[in-house]
């Protein structure tokens, strides 16, 4: 499948394929690290319209479709939170996802 865009994060272990249910995984990152996150992201969405998101113990074959939510949030009450939040839908037909 497409691009790997590699999630940092530092456990070690078997690596699990995931195609359904509910997975999240959150970590803290310096602005390099994010900054070479993003783009690996930007990288493999100029490439394709298939991605693999993985960390080391896991990883998600994603084939998607046009157009991408982008979502941006601001608040600003107690502490200000900026959050970017991209959304990608599967594309359609995508019930045929392959792992290479």
């Amino acid at each position: 499948m497409g691009n790997n865009i590699e999630f940092p994060d530092d456990e070690t272990s078997d690596r699990r394929v995931i195609t359904d249910g509910f997975f999240e995984q959150e970590v803290h990152l310096s602005r390099t690290e994010t900054a070479s996150f993003l783009r690996d992201i930007a990288d493999a969405l100029e490439d394709d319209a298939s991605l693999t998101v993985s960390g080391s113990t896991w990883e998600i074959p994603f084939e998607y479709r046009e157009p991408i939510e982008v979502e941006i949030e601001f608040g600003g009450r107690r502490t200000k939170e900026l959050e970017i939040e991209l959304e990608f839908e599967q594309a359609q037909g995508g019930s045929g996802l392959s792992i290479e």
